[in-house]
C-alpha cells in the first residue's frame, strides 16, 4: 500500500514538525511558526504527486 516515496514524505513531515516544536519552545517562536507552515505544504505536495502517479497509471480507484 505504501511506497518508499510515501515514507519519505512522512519522514519530511515528521522532521519539519519536530524542528518546528523544538524551535518554538526554545525561544525561536518566529522560526518555529515558519517551519510549522511547511507541514501542510509538504503533505499537499505529497498528495498531489501521489494522485498524479495514480492518474498516470490509469488506476481510477
Amino acid at each position: 500500500m505504501f511506497k518508499i516515496s510515501d515514507y519519505f514524505i512522512l519522514l519530511a513531515v515528521a522532521i519539519s514538525f519536530a524542528v518546528s516544536g523544538y524551535s518554538y519552545f526554545n525561544g525561536y517562536e518566529t522560526q518555529g511558526l515558519f517551519t510549522a507552515i511547511w507541514v501542510p505544504s509538504i503533505l499537499a505536495f505529497g498528495i498531489y504527486f501521489k494522485l498524479a502517479a495514480l492518474m498516470a497509471r490509469g488506476d481510477k480507484s
